[in-house]
């Protein structure tokens, strides 16, 4: 299944892809969030939508899509898990994946705004494969892990560079600001996807293209981020964890290329989607 939530931002309805095609499943009764996924939501809603072949509405192309996940307890992110990403940052390859959180409040649509926030010169993009938590994990076991996987979208950690290593402290202070994690535009089940091991990756900036990549070159794959986090949070239903950018980052040029207002960022993961954020300047409404 391809699951999507649409409509007004904080008042999106689930729905469905199917073939290409939108279409509302709010009649399933309930959001994609905890409850659902914990509840074995993936088989339930499986089994509603065979009941209801042919009678769901359509979703019209020009309504809004929301992230294709309701706010999740938390968004965990791995950082510098591209070896060639590490090199261009300046970074060492890591022994162990880094961790890092975005707020839930960065969460947004995949086509919505960027907003450059207040004071902020060096905000950068970064395509990544996500994968969302579908059930309670502790202290799983690697060769487990894929069973605690409900399945994967398309995410852009945007990130602003000054704030996260610039201004001391914790990565999360440049990851985390509003509108940071554009989410979608679905999320695949496991079944749709043959081998997320090879999966090609690309992100354009007003049509150029910067990132340009396979997720057959992630250091840590997802079973070992799995398990890896599971020994040190409960990861709960719903979760969402972003696995890491490759190369070609605003940061990694010399000089470094930022986002500046009216910049088309537009970005995709084979069998996952595309996305697309127009970058605005912040303003107070």
């Amino acid at each position: 299944m391809k699951l999507i939530r649409f409509g007004e931002f904080g008042k999106e309805k689930p729905g469905v892809m199917i073939e290409g095609t939108r279409y509302d499943a709010s009649g399933f009764g309930e959001d994609y969030n905890e409850q659902f996924f914990e509840n074995d939501g993936l088989t339930r809603l499986a089994a509603w939508l065979e009941s209801n072949q042919g009678t769901l509405a359509e979703v019209a192309e020009d309504v809004r899509l929301g992230s294709c996940v309701a706010r999740p307890s938390k968004i965990v992110c791995i950082g510098l898990n591209f070896a060639d990403h590490a090199r261009e940052t300046g970074a060492a390859i890591p022994q162990e994946p880094i961790i890092f959180f975005k707020s839930t409040t960065a969460l947004s649509g995949p086509n919505d705004d960027i907003i450059i926030p207040r004071n902020s010169v060096k905000t950068d993009w970064e395509v990544e494969l996500a994968f969302v938590i579908g059930k309670k994990a502790q202290y799983v076991d690697e060769s487990e892990a894929l069973d605690y996987v409900a399945g994967y979208c398309l995410h852009n950690d945007v990130s602003e560079r000054e704030f996260q290593i610039e201004r001391g402290g914790n990565w999360s202070k440049g990851k985390g600001c509003d509108t940071f994690a554009p989410m979608g535009p679905f999320l695949a089940t496991q079944d749709e996807i043959e081998d997320i091991n090879n999966l090609k990756m690309w992100l354009t900036v007003n049509g150029k293209t910067f990132q340009n990549s396979n997720t057959d070159q992630l250091i840590f794959k997802i079973p070992t981020l799995v398990s890896y986090l599971s020994q040190f949070m409960t990861l709960l239903p719903g979760d969402i964890i972003s696995t890491g950018t490759p190369p070609g980052v605003g940061l990694g040029f010399n000089p470094p290329i930022y986002l500046k207002e009216g910049d088309v960022v537009e970005l995709g993961i084979e069998n996952l989607g595309s996305s697309k954020q127009v970058a605005k300047n912040w303003s107070r409404n």
